[in-house]
């Protein structure tokens, strides 16, 4: 999967979606106290792997993980400098709340934070649905990313 590169100096002073999804959703860092709630929902959402990249998120001041959350449920997440400083990723949605503007209105936190912290360009790793992010924030593939960062990741311990 390829690495993708968002210029934040371009980003939209606003994201219609997050303020129009603020009304009925919660869009925050987690605290401290909820890190084993959210890197637990993470793990039962989207595997081992995201799990311990937001955990790392954790350790970050201020955290660098976004939660959206409605009726006490977490909707989806979006987490920066985790893997590495600069990158953006993990970020995802449970799929029953896919396709309503959650996952844009996480990615505009994560990226406009990242724009706050002083970075001209964001880096989104090994990224999936690369459509999405182009559509979204005009993000690019970088060429010759494939595999990037993730070139030789463990995927098991062998037992």
């Amino acid at each position: 999967m390829k690495d993708m590169l968002v210029k934040l100096y371009n980003l939209p002073k606003n994201c219609k979606e997050l303020e129009e999804l603020s009304k009925t959703i919660s869009f925050r860092r987690p605290l401290a106290a909820e890190k084993s709630i959210v890197n637990n929902w993470v793990k039962n959402e989207f595997g081992d792997g995201w799990e311990s990249e937001v955990d790392v998120s954790f350790s970050r001041k201020p955290i660098t993980t976004f939660i959206a959350i409605q009726n006490d449920q977490i909707l989806g997440f979006a987490t920066y400098d985790a893997a590495y400083l600069n990158f953006l990723g993990p970020m995802g949605v449970k799929k029953s709340n896919r396709k309503k503007g959650l996952g844009k209105a996480l990615l505009f936190l994560a990226l406009n934070s990242m724009k706050e912290m002083g970075y001209a360009y964001a880096i989104i790793g090994g990224v999936g649905p690369a459509e999405f992010y182009e559509k979204t924030f005009d993000a690019k593939i970088i060429e010759g990313s494939d595999p990037g960062i993730y070139k030789g990741i463990l995927s098991h311990v062998p037992v």
